[in-house]
């Protein structure tokens, strides 16, 4: 029971980090100001590792890789944490169990990025529809824009409602499962054939 209290608490703390980390990620990518709360309180909550990562760490295609970088970075602890944690036997040649946390690693990144997509979008339709002009609105709008215009350019509005935000969670639900499937390759480069 302790090593689940624990794993929960620090599964938590390195999550928590790696949403806020991602989430500066995308706020930079789509240019979503940081002049509000969530902005601020992103900023506040990851400055003290993204700044002095910068100097080492460039931009990529004006994407914002120090904040990036070290998101993956914890995923990757954490699922080697919850391993050694849970009694996990690496089996596998060092550069194989390497390759495979770096993989497993990245694997969860990308769920974690689609989970935040998907609460930035139902966020924003709830918003839509409640209340359009609360303050959060204009920055979960700015976010899931992009995600939306390719549904929006196909599927048309019914009675002047917006179903885009329905099918892409639909789509983000399939890429989930999909993600789970690509998880379960990296065993064999953990745990040997």
């Amino acid at each position: 029971m302790l090593t689940e209290i624990l794993l929960l608490v620090v599964n938590a703390a390195g999550s928590f980090l790696s949403l806020m980390l991602l989430a500066r990620f995308f706020m930079q990518w789509q240019r979503v100001s940081f002049r509000n709360q969530v902005g601020h309180f992103v900023v506040t909550t990851t400055d003290w590792l993204v700044r002095p990562l910068r100097r080492f760490v460039p931009g990529l295609f004006g994407l914002d890789m120090a904040s990036l970088l070290p998101a993956w970075i914890i995923q990757v602890l954490l699922v080697a944490f919850e391993l050694s944690l849970r009694g996990a036997v690496f089996s596998g040649s060092a550069g194989a169990v390497a390759v495979g946390l770096l993989g497993v690693g990245l694997i969860e990144l990308l769920r974690m990025m689609v989970y935040l997509v998907f609460a930035v979008v139902l966020g924003s339709a709830v918003l839509s529809w409640v209340s359009p002009h609360a303050p959060l609105a204009p920055v979960l709008h700015g976010l899931a824009a992009p995600f939306l215009r390719p549904f929006r350019r196909v599927i048309p509005t019914i009675a002047n409602i917006d179903l885009s935000p329905l099918v892409l969670l639909l789509v983000l639900q399939i890429v989930l499962m999909v993600l789970g499937g690509l998880r379960n390759g990296f065993a064999p480069l953990l745990f040997g054939a």
